[in-house]
């Protein structure tokens, strides 16, 4: 038992001993490596603090330089001012010596100019007593004063003066009666030379060309229904004749001519001729017809440079092209009007704008439907009034044929150029003109009975086709209306031969199916 306890005590020490062998040993290696820790910080610190050392002298140097290469910037700059002061102070100095070197001559010159002034008015009041002793005596050998002689003097001038102005005056207006006529006769001269032009004649027939004859009957139809409708449209005579390729179409009005002739154009094409197809046709035709005209109204605005014109005007100039004056195409006569107002104007130092405008204007009343009664150049100078022309255009539109007195200087010119253009030999034919009117003459007075809604002369005035409405007129007032038609032309109108009267009632009903 005691052999056991003491093994076990021997085995405990034995532990004890070498847990504290262990424990001592495990204390020094960890007290060495505290030891080498703690020299390798102190030599990392020591690095450290050499580096931060270094750096902080090379920063100090760095700044140490900067600092002085500033003081030595300033300390130049600062030398140079001073050199600059005390160069304008050298410069300032010299001005004050040479200052006062100038005053001192300017008090000797002062003191010399003072001597002389008083010499000068020992002299004056000498003169003075000398002219007044030169005056005594002139009065006294001329017996008169100095200022009767000054007034007689002055009024002899004057007397002179007036009959040398009086003289000239009337050698300048003799002259100007010499050289007005003469060079009014040049500006004339050289305006028609510059604006030459050729002359239009307008007739009254248009010749619309076939391919073959066949087309010719188609054109006219089933009993004539085809023809018969496309002149009820139209307003204009087609004339089928044994004439090889062609029909005529016979009318006074141009417009409805170009109308019939681009309707047969489309019909003839299409292939599809028939009174309900011809209507459609003439419709589209009128339309596009107005378009043309509005488009060349404006066309002719732009190759004259005129700009501003409102657009019922430029459709009126568009018009123009369709219509004639005593067979003298309108539009080339305003154009022609337009071009020559504005040389004479640029010739007399006008306003050439502005009689350009006029020009082409001039004649705008004959283009016009309202108020048929007044005369041509009072309606086109009510129709500029109404569109915001210029007074001066107003007036000159208004005077051209003297109806209104002219007020400003562009009237003559316009009335002129007028004259030039339709001066121009072959340029107008006053029978076309009267014939024309005759026709016109006859329509309007069909037109003015109640239920008429077209109106068309034709075969030269020889025939008037008036076209009634079926609800406003019956059948037995298409006699009566006839005759009082026929009856007022009578006793109104002069012409040749006899006009047939042909009144037209014409009932279609039309139903569509859906």
């Amino acid at each position: 038992m005691n052999t056991v306890l003491l093994c076990v005590i021997v085995a405990l020490v034995s532990v004890v001993v070498t847990v504290a062998v262990l424990l001592a040993i495990r204390k020094y290696l960890l007290k060495g490596r505290k030891e080498e820790i703690i020299r390798q910080a102190e030599a990392e610190a020591d690095k450290i603090k050499r580096d931060k050392i270094f750096q902080a002298k090379e920063k100090f140097l760095q700044l140490k330089s900067e600092h002085e290469r500033f003081v030595n910037e300033k300390n130049n700059a600062i030398r140079d001012a001073e050199n600059r002061i005390r160069q304008k102070e050298n410069a300032v100095n010299q001005q004050n010596s040479e200052l006062g070197r100038k005053n001192k001559e300017a008090e000797r010159l002062k003191e010399s100019l003072n001597a002389q002034l008083e010499l000068v008015k020992v002299k004056e009041a000498e003169c003075d007593h000398l002219r007044a002793e030169a005056i005594s005596q002139i009065e006294a050998i001329a017996g008169m004063t100095a200022a009767q002689a000054k007034e007689q003097l002055v009024q002899s001038m004057k007397d002179e003066a007036r009959t040398e102005a009086q003289s000239y005056i009337n050698d300048v207006m003799d002259e100007a009666r010499l050289t007005a006529s003469k060079e009014a006769k040049r500006i004339v001269i050289n305006t028609i030379q510059r604006t030459a032009t050729e002359t239009a004649i307008e007739n009254a027939v248009s010749v619309f060309h076939i391919e073959n004859d066949e087309v010719k009957g188609r054109i006219i139809g089933r009993e004539g229904r085809n023809i018969r409708a496309l002149e009820s449209a139209t307003g204009v005579e087609i004339v089928v004749d044994d004439t090889p390729d062609a029909i005529l179409i016979s009318g006074f009005d141009p417009v409805r001519r170009e109308v019939a002739r681009l309707a047969l154009h489309q019909l003839v094409v299409d292939g599809r001729i028939h009174p309900a197809r011809i209507e459609e046709v003439v419709a589209k035709v009128s339309k596009q017809l107005e378009e043309e005209i509005m488009e060349t109204g404006k066309r002719t605005c732009i190759d004259l440079g005129i700009h501003g014109l409102s657009p019922e005007l430029t459709r009126m100039i568009g018009r123009m092209k369709y219509r004639s004056s005593y067979g003298q195409n309108l539009l080339k006569h305003s154009r022609e009007v337009a071009n020559i107002s504005a040389i004479m104007a640029a010739e007399l130092g006008l306003n050439v704008k502005l009689a350009k405008r006029a020009g082409l204007l001039h004649d705008i009343g004959k283009v016009s439907e309202e108020d048929p009664e007044l005369p041509h150049a009072l309606l086109g100078m009510k129709l500029a009034e109404k569109y915001k022309e210029k007074p001066d255009v107003c007036n000159a539109i208004g005077a051209h044929h003297e109806e209104v007195e002219m007020t400003t200087t562009i009237a003559p010119i316009v009335m002129v150029a007028d004259a030039i253009s339709g001066a121009r030999p072959g340029a107008r034919r006053e029978v076309i003109e009267s014939y024309i009117k005759r026709l016109k003459d006859m329509e309007n007075i069909a037109s003015s009975y109640k239920g008429v809604t077209k109106a068309y002369a034709i075969q030269a005035g020889r025939e008037l086709r008036v076209i009634v409405g079926a609800d406003q007129v019956s059948d037995s007032d298409v006699e009566k209306m006839s005759a009082r038609i026929a009856k007022q032309i009578q006793d109104e109108m002069t012409y040749p031969g006899q006009v047939k009267i042909t009144v037209i009632r014409e009932i279609r009903s039309v139903a569509i199916a859906k």
